[in-house]
């Protein structure tokens, strides 16, 4: 039977772009995830199909909207194949499952640090 929704820590962990379920904790109590344009704060927050994360990548910031939720962490192909890439140089899809560096968030655009 498939979930209609999933906590964030543990959709972020089974889409394999944490290393744990720990490190998507941090990211979402620190503020850096954005779930259909709002912030969120609470690793319990739950996400649906068709909702659009903006999340912070070791590569830069990635848009990705969830095409179906994971039932369990698999394997990376099927990770990648429950979210697709919106925007970036390569729309096909070619850069999922690009892993987040837990240790340090990239910076989500709020200004130059000075």
């Amino acid at each position: 039977m498939t979930p209609s929704s999933l906590r964030i820590d543990r959709l972020l962990w089974f889409l394999r772009l944490v290393p744990t379920r720990g490190a998507a904790q941090e990211l979402v109590l620190a503020g850096h995830i954005r779930v259909s344009g709002q912030r969120i704060a609470k690793p319990a927050h739950a996400v649906r199909i068709g909702d659009v994360l903006t999340l912070p990548l070791v590569s830069g910031v990635r848009v990705i909207v969830l095409t179906r939720l994971p039932l369990r962490r698999g394997a990376a192909s099927e990770a990648a194949a429950c979210y697709c890439v919106l925007g970036g140089p390569d729309k096909s899809g070619s850069q999922r499952g690009e892993v987040i560096d837990g240790s340090a968030p990239a910076d989500l655009g709020e200004g130059p640090d000075e």
